[in-house]
């Protein structure tokens, strides 16, 4: 009898080693026009549109905050410096590391399910900020809202999915995705005036929560899974089910989704830290772009105090970011054009690597020395005097500073792509964690600043 059993254990352990060899592997020549990389131009920018919107949605929330703080401080009753720290710097900190925590989560388990799952997450967290009758509970809808943001890592990687890094549009979607991002951060303080002026300040939080549903929900019916291996993953299961092939399976499928143990967890978790601290490209860029993005968010904070010595009010003071967004549609524009040259370089030298990686970093060369020009120019022209330099020249300084940013940006984000192509997600993770986290850190801070510098002149 124990014989017998042991028999029927043997043949039911062959039959399983068969059927795990009758497995076949499914190959991009399976799919067809349906991977992501073939799919018609028009529904690639379709698709970018609307991750340009889910981006801008994603950094409203980070900005347009900052126009509430006198109605937030007097609704609770603490200080505005409080409400920076608790409700602002909050937000970005906790955005920090939710754009290192989402990312490796995008390459196992899909783009779609994670952005949607953060933009579900964040909506939820903001309806918990503008009820919340305590300042406790709004501070703690702010910092779970960061914590399930997305940001720009897994939007990023979508350009990986979509395009071939060959391709002379993966960097013209690149500047795209990088000009919604940038572009977002300013819109808040732009249109925050108004809401400043007019409306009470619940609805900093209201306007990022309703434009936020209204992205999701073009994401959740327009927008496909990009992530090539849970795309064949897709296709493979309709072909058995079909019968059209019942032995093909998708690579996850081969790989097996077996149930993580914490350690596991832990590991995607650490990856995009671990290529943050242990990747020279991936550290170095990151600063540079953290830093130059900490400065502008310190300017959204800053610029109320600076403006005062012209009478600028709130609506006046929304249209004094504006000079920052010209500098970034400069950029984009000067982005079009460097990216050009670098094409026709590429082809003329199709076998040399300085052509296809380094030529991509050149025009920072030329763009970069604004940002330190444009810091020195706004803040000798912003300085306080018996009789102010005309507000024109701190706005020539601002778009200086709006042209560095998006340079350094485009330029960064567009190297790391082109390296580290299917872990895009985790290394541009260290981008947005530099950019937000300096960014959380500086901006509690930034008035003070402004406000104690006078006394030393």
């Amino acid at each position: 009898m124990r014989t017998l059993r042991w028999r029927r254990a043997g043949s039911r352990t062959r039959r399983n080693s068969q059927s795990e060899f009758s497995r076949v592997l499914i190959k991009p020549s399976h799919c067809g026009d349906r991977m992501p990389t073939r799919w018609p131009i028009s529904q690639k920018w379709k698709i970018l549109i609307i991750i340009f919107l889910v981006q801008v949605s994603m950094n409203l929330n980070t900005t347009l905050y900052s126009n509430g703080l006198e109605g937030i401080s007097n609704q609770f009753g603490v200080s505005k410096f409080h409400v920076r720290w608790g409700g602002a710097a909050s937000f970005l900190i906790m955005y920090a590391f939710g754009c290192e925590l989402w990312a490796p989560w995008s390459e196992e388990y899909g783009r779609w399910d994670v952005l949607q799952t953060s933009l579900l997450f964040v909506n939820l967290f903001a309806l918990v900020t503008g009820l919340s009758p305590t300042w406790y509970g709004h501070v703690i809808g702010r910092t779970l809202g960061g914590l399930s943001s997305a940001g720009g890592s897994v939007t990023l990687a979508l350009i990986s999915d979509m395009f071939d890094p060959h391709s002379p549009e993966h960097q013209y979607a690149t500047a795209f995705i990088v000009f919604s991002s940038v572009g977002g951060s300013i819109l808040g303080p732009i249109f925050g005036g108004l809401i400043e002026t007019y409306l009470d300040w619940h609805w900093v939080i209201w306007v990022p929560l309703i434009f936020g549903i209204f992205v999701q929900l073009l994401h959740f019916f327009f927008v496909p899974e990009t992530r090539t291996t849970i795309v064949m993953d897709n296709i493979a299961k309709e072909m058995r089910r079909s019968g059209k092939n019942t032995k093909l399976y998708g690579p996850t499928e081969i790989a097996g989704r077996k149930q993580m143990k914490g350690s596991e967890i832990m590991v995607i978790w650490m990856r995009p830290f671990k290529m943050f601290i242990t990747e020279p490209i991936v550290l170095v860029f990151s600063l540079l772009s953290g830093f130059s993005d900490a400065i502008i968010f310190m300017m959204v904070q800053s610029f109320s105090l600076v403006y005062w010595q012209w009478g600028f009010g709130p609506l006046l003071l929304g249209c004094a970011f504006l000079p920052i967004g010209i500098g970034y549609m400069i950029g984009y524009a000067l982005a079009y054009y460097f990216i050009g040259r670098q094409i026709a370089l590429r082809q003329r030298k199709p076998f040399c690597e300085r052509a296809q990686y380094e030529a991509r970093l050149f025009w920072l060369l030329l763009t970069a020395p604004l940002l330190p020009l444009g810091l020195l120019l706004f803040a000798f022209s912003s300085a306080y005097s018996p009789q102010p330099i005309h507000w024109i020249f701190s706005m020539i300084a601002s778009c200086m500073i709006g042209i560095a940013n998006y340079a350094i940006y485009m330029g960064t984000i567009d190297y790391v792509l082109r390296a580290y192509g299917p872990y895009a997600a985790s290394a541009t993770g260290g981008n947005g964690w530099a950019r937000d986290f300096l960014a959380g850190i500086l901006t509690p801070y930034a008035v003070p600043m402004v406000s104690i510098i006078p006394s030393f002149a």
